[in-house]
Formats: structure tokens, C-alpha cells, sequence
């Protein structure tokens, strides 16, 4: 079970603690409480998992030196500042120095807690960002939809590295599974941005006149700061670019122009139109096409990632087997063939899918994994076939699978797996080199 968001409640009245405490922990939220804005500092470290509420009037540190103190120490910590009346003017000044948000007492518990919520669901993904940040950038351990060693996924890797850098507007296009809102989550992340506020919002199935307020403004009151503002030296994602119509094109086209460089708030657009008789640029405006499509990141479907599908097809399979406490399922030579040449119309989300119910077979007799693929190809009116590759690819492609296969299941015994596949070690040493298996990977 996931933990509960976290909140550090700084107020120097007794009272106020308990209450705000005993609130949001009905509202499942875990608290801590401090007395004073000294004791919060020594207690609330960088990467502090939640979010923060003080009061702005207390002895010592007041609760504009503090929000200064936490801003300073990490840019991407929420901070909730709550004020009397005669404060609005400190609090408004307080959100041009980072401040999250404020609440004006006498305030509304539920208010409360749904700004907190939406600080929480800030905070995470900030946290999220930069783990991804440190992973794209020492280039040891990437995330999983963005691993594999194909052409075409070391060049993706290269690109995001260098479109984060760039901090420019960027469009990300492909087709559906592959994987476009992990790569908008990594361009930020390992751009001059990280920390700062990513902001995503759908824009398919959304009232377009509520979509323009929500971005753009004029909200309902008590509804937050419209999103772009909310994203301002952070990061606006739009998924579904391609739904946006013609006056919400016109506002953000402005907008774009209006921010002059470097842009107080980056777009990175995501588009999901796929059809085969239309793009990207038949359904928006060519103004703002080119405005987004200066730095442009078309991601590779999964039939064009060759060994890589293999290889996911493996981990994900080991990942759901012990997940569910069965023995991985084995792969025939064949299925690994039809594997490497279905057509794979939902890419990464589609062998995720059929990976879990793999594992989920071989706890029992059941339909193979090629039955389930010719299946799945069926219901999509694709076709399976193993013509255009050389029988040689197969065996190779087949054979570090297995090798690969048997490694993580042995944790990396190089003694078990010569046993399990009858290989001198020498054999094993050349193949696994051959293959760019590294024995260190599968151990601990």
C-alpha cells in the first residue's frame, strides 16, 4: 500500500497544530507537527517527502524567513502559508517568492485539505522528476520504458539529454504505448527545470471554454491559479495537443508569443493523433505548429526496436512472475520469433499486458504465449509473419534471451547457469560478451 502524502504543520499555537493535524490525518494525510520554525528547519531535509504548513505570525523566525530558508534549500517544496486578514498583502508577496499557495483564516478545512492534496500531488511528482533526472543523467539505471539497447532507443536517450538542455518548447508525437508522457516527465527532469513544477492537463474530452479558463483564466474562485500560471518557471505539459480547438490554439499561441525567451513557462505538447490519413500538422494551426515543433521528439514504435522487445518481453514477465509468486514463463524458440515480428499496434502498453498474463499462465496449463499474441493481433487486424528477417537474427535474438533469462533467475551464478544450459564456461563467457551481457547486472 502506498504511504500516505506527508505534511509538516509549523504553527507556535498549540491549538492550531492539534486541529489542522487531527484534520488532515481524518483526510489521510500522515503529519508531524513543530513549534516553531527553527525546530521545522532542523527536522525538513531537501527531499522532503510532503508538504509544508506554517503560519506566517510567529516569535523568532517568522513564516516569510522560513519560506525563504525552505525555497532556498529546495525550489520544489510546497509551502502553505496561512495568514490573518491583515496579511493577504504579505501572502501575495509570499507566491512571488515561491510560496505554494495561502489559506486566509478563518479558512475552510475542506479548502484545506484539497489544496493540500493537489501540493501532495505536486510534491510527488517533483520527487518523481528528479529520481528520473539522476537516472537519465548518470546513465546507469534507466526507467524501464526507456531501457533497451536498439539504434533507435540510444538515440531517443541522446535526445531527451540534449531537448531537456535546450529549454525550449518541445512536441513529442508516436503512437499510442510508446511511452510519450515518461519521455515529457524525462525532458523536464533533466533540463535546467528540475524541481520546478511539471504541470500536466488533458485536453481531450474537456468543455473547450472550461479548458481555456482552466488554462488561461479568468478561474472560479477558490479553483488555484490557472495552469500556466501554476507551471510558471517549471514545466506545462499538454497531452492530447491535437484536441485543443481553434480559440484555445489562439490562446496559447499568445501566450507562447507573449513570453518571450527564455519562456517563463515551457510547453511540451503531446500528441496522440495516430490516424493514417492525418498529423499533427493537418489539425493545428501551422503558426503554432512551428511555434512547438522547433524541438520535436517523434518516439519509435515497438516493432521497429528489434532485440529490445525480447528483452521487455523478459523483465516485465520475471517482474509480474514474482509479483504473483510463480516460476517465470518459458519462452519457445518459436514465440520468440512471432514475438520479434507481431506488428505490436499498443507498443509498450501491449507487452506489458500480455507479459503479465503470461505470468499469470504458467502458474497452470493454459494458452501460450503465441496464442495470445495471434489473439491479440486478430482483435487489431494486423498480421503476423516471420518473413524479412534472416533465420541467423532469430537464433541470436533467441539465444541472449534465454542466456538473459537464465542469469536473472541464478542472480548472476555463472556455475548455475552453465549447469541449467550445458555450457563450458568459456562458451558462456563468449556469448554473454558477444551479447553485451554483463555478469554484475543480475547479482543482488
Amino acid at each position: 500500500m502506498p504511504r500516505a502524502p506527508r505534511v509538516a504543520i509549523i504553527d507556535d499555537e498549540a491549538d492550531m497544530r492539534q486541529s489542522i493535524s487531527q484534520w488532515l490525518s481524518l483526510s489521510g494525510f500522515e503529519t508531524e507537527s513543530h513549534a516553531s520554525a527553527e525546530a521545522a528547519l532542523r527536522a525538513i531535509g531537501t527531499d522532503f517527502p510532503g508538504v509544508v504548513i506554517t503560519d506566517i505570525r510567529m516569535p523568532g523566525m517568522d513564516g516569510m524567513a522560513l519560506l525563504k530558508r525552505l525555497v532556498a534549500q529546495d525550489a520544489g517544496l510546497p509551502v502553505i502559508l496561512i495568514t490573518g486578514h491583515g496579511d493577504v498583502p504579505m501572502a501575495v508577496e509570499a507566491m512571488r517568492l515561491g510560496a505554494f499557495d495561502f489559506l486566509e483564516k478563518p479558512f475552510d478545512p475542506d479548502k484545506m485539505s484539497d489544496l493540500v492534496r493537489r501540493a501532495a500531488k505536486a510534491r510527488a511528482l517533483t520527487l518523481e522528476n528528479r529520481a528520473l533526472r539522476q537516472e537519465l543523467a548518470d546513465g546507469s539505471t534507466l526507467m524501464r520504458r526507456l531501457a533497451g539497447n536498439s539504434e533507435v532507443m540510444q538515440r531517443l536517450r541522446e535526445d531527451i539529454l540534449d531537448l531537456g538542455q535546450a529549454d525550449g518548447h518541445v512536441l513529442i508525437d508516436g503512437e499510442t504505448g510508446t511511452g510519450k508522457t515518461l519521455v515529457a516527465h524525462a525532458l523536464h527532469a533533466v533540463g535546467p527545470r528540475a524541481g520546478k513544477r511539471f504541470v500536466t492537463v488533458a485536453c481531450a474530452g474537456q468543455d473547450q471554454d472550461s479548458l481555456i479558463a482552466r488554462l488561461f483564466g479568468p478561474v472560479e474562485e477558490g479553483g488555484g491559479l490557472p495552469l500556466v500560471e501554476e507551471a510558471r518557471g517549471g514545466t506545462l505539459c499538454l497531452e492530447d495537443i491535437e484536441a485543443l480547438g481553434e480559440a484555445a490554439q489562439a490562446r496559447l499561441l499568445a501566450f507562447i508569443n507573449e513570453q518571450g525567451t527564455p519562456a517563463p513557462t515551457r510547453i511540451i505538447a503531446v500528441c496522440n493523433e495516430h490516424a493514417p490519413d492525418r498529423t499533427i500538422e493537418d489539425v493545428l494551426r501551422p503558426d503554432l505548429f512551428f511555434r512547438l515543433s522547433a524541438l520535436k521528439l517523434t518516439l519509435p514504435p515497438l516493432r521497429a526496436r528489434g532485440e529490445d522487445i525480447l528483452t521487455l518481453f523478459a523483465a516485465y514477465a520475471a517482474e509480474f512472475a514474482d509479483e504473483y509468486g510463480c516460476a517465470p514463463p518459458d519462452i519457445a524458440a518459436q514465440e520468440a520469433a512471432q514475438l520479434l515480428q507481431a506488428p505490436w499496434p499498443g507498443n509498450v502498453r501491449q507487452l506489458v499486458n500480455m507479459a503479465e498474463r503470461a505470468a499469470l499462465q504458467s502458474r497452470r496449463e493454459g494458452e501460450s504465449i503465441l496464442s495470445m499474441l495471434m489473439a491479440d493481433n486478430e482483435a487489431s487486424g494486423g498480421a503476423i509473419t516471420t518473413e524479412g528477417k534472416p533465420l541467423k537474427d532469430h537464433v541470436e535474438s533467441f539465444e541472449r534471451m534465454l542466456i538473459d533469462n537464465t542469469m536473472r533467475r541464478h542472480k548472476g551464478s555463472i556455475v548455475a547457469v552453465m549447469e541449467e544450459l550445458c555450457l563450458p564456461r568459456r562458451t558462456l563467457n563468449e556469448k554473454m560478451a558477444k551479447y553485451g551481457l554483463v555478469r554484475a547486472d543480475y547479482t543482488g
